[in-house]
């Protein structure tokens, strides 16, 4: 039992050291390592069953199938132990799960949005005729759908966000100029 306390006074005093605001040396960095692997042999399997799983299904099913969810979990377990290795063994606070898409938060968030800067966004229904007799056709979900999306853009205005342009079409997606000219329009 001594011994018992005296490993947990030790792994105390470790964690104690590695949270120091002296530089940490002589690391062993193996179980670091090990941990990546795992979490890399994790990916290359996501990688593998969501080519799989996307062959025999839609983009949403897939999302959804059972071995996918399960691989992300897997996967966010990964993370999580490497995450609280590298913060045990070097008091490091390491933001590995975070998503960047270039230098985006560089710009200046007064400046006026750069062509590039913008993006299109699209919401869209699979909507089927009503249950039970009703003066209302399909057609007049367009105008459902139109009101809800005059409201959501002036949330987006609310917010602070440019919304140049929005629309609401049946049966296939709003096509904006822009989009007309990328593909050669008028």
């Amino acid at each position: 039992m001594n011994d018992h306390l005296h490993d947990e006074q030790h792994d105390h005093d470790d964690h104690e050291h590695s949270h120091s605001t002296e530089p940490l040396t002589g690391i062993d960095a193996s179980e670091l390592h090990a941990a990546v692997e795992l979490l890399s042999a994790a990916l290359h399997g996501y990688v593998d069953t969501a080519v799989g799983v996307r062959a025999e299904f839609g983009a949403h099913e897939a999302d959804e199938d059972p071995r996918v969810l399960s691989l992300e979990g897997e996967i966010g377990a990964l993370n999580a132990q490497l995450y609280d290795l590298l913060h045990d063994r070097l008091g490091m606070h390491a933001d590995l799960t975070g998503m960047s898409w270039g230098d985006e938060d560089e710009t200046d968030a007064d400046a006026p949005p750069t062509p590039d800067a913008v993006d299109t966004f699209h919401l869209g229904f699979v909507v089927g005729p009503q249950a039970q007799a009703s003066d209302m056709s399909l057609d007049s979900v367009l105008d459902l759908i139109d009101g809800g999306g005059a409201d959501i853009a002036q949330r987006l205005v609310d917010a602070g966000f440019a919304v140049s342009e929005w629309g609401v079409s049946r049966g296939a997606p709003v096509l904006f100029e822009e989009d007309e000219d990328e593909d050669g329009g008028s």
